[in-house]
């Protein structure tokens, strides 16, 4: 398995400080979903796990090693990021965007292999995108086209996935549709998940490791039974609620229920 970690990590953008000594171990095979105020540095931290952004103070270790001395090459055979508004060309069919998850694996003019085009076929499977392999991005719907850009991800081939934000402009539907594909792709292919989300709920239900930053800071990381609390949502959110369990699988249910003045 691919380990991720970082050690009194402090980043910041144009000299003023996002995040301030944080140490960070990802839970190998687990779903870990970062969550805060808008502005915490949420998606900061998650670009400096992706090495497109070096600390000012502080290191990101990829098993191991510093992942400022790795490649991008290398990074990219054991990691992939989605970002939160990726962009390709509208004609670009969804089959072509897949193959680009393959190039870290080439050499400047190498064809395509047979294992090429099996690892693309079963991403394609695996985010049920098969009979739309051929069409166009922007003939897809939003979700569609979220899942489009998963494929691409998995046929990147690595063990480790980086997601900013994957529900974001999708309607609720669509929400639940990516976060069900993400789940069941971590559990049929151990794959790790880190991701961004900005709905609470949604994150308490999905995680299995539950990050809440605040001020800079980490507030509190755990499960989600451990993170997700009246005190959690106050300090870091500024608003008062209600826990409850939910009904379905018993994960935290937040009902806000007032804007703490």
């Amino acid at each position: 398995m691919t380990k991720l970690t970082a050690e009194k990590l402090s980043l910041s953008y144009d000299s003023t400080s996002v995040i301030r000594d944080i140490d960070l171990h990802i839970p190998e095979g687990k779903i870990s979903i970062i969550i805060g105020s808008n502005g915490c540095g949420k998606s900061t931290i998650l670009r400096s796990l992706a090495r497109l952004l070096k600390p000012t103070e502080g290191n990101i270790y990829l098993n191991g090693k510093d992942i400022h001395q790795h490649s991008s090459k290398e990074v990219a055979k054991k990691l992939a990021i989605l970002p939160q508004a990726p962009e390709a060309p509208e004609d670009l069919t969804v089959k072509e965007l897949c193959y680009y998850g393959r190039h870290p694996h080439k050499g400047l003019f190498a064809r395509y292999s047979a294992e090429d085009h099996q690892i693309v076929e079963e991403a394609l499977q695996a985010t049920k995108l098969s009979n739309l392999s051929h069409r166009t991005l922007d003939a897809l719907s939003g979700g569609q086209r979220q899942r489009a850009w998963i494929a691409m991800a998995l046929a990147q081939g690595t063990e480790l996935l980086l997601l900013d934000e994957p529900t974001t402009y999708l309607d609720l539907a669509h929400q639940i549709e990516v976060l069900e594909l993400l789940r069941s792709l971590n559990q049929k292919r151990n794959c790790t998940i880190v991701m961004v989300l900005h709905d609470l709920n949604q994150a308490a239900r999905y995680a299995d490791h539950l990050i809440s930053i605040s001020n800079g800071q980490i507030y509190k990381e755990g499960s989600p039974a451990q993170v997700f609390t009246e005190e959690m949502i106050r300090d870091v959110f500024n608003l008062s609620s209600t826990i409850i369990q939910n009904p379905v699988d018993g994960s935290p249910l937040c009902i806000p229920t007032g804007i703490i003045k």
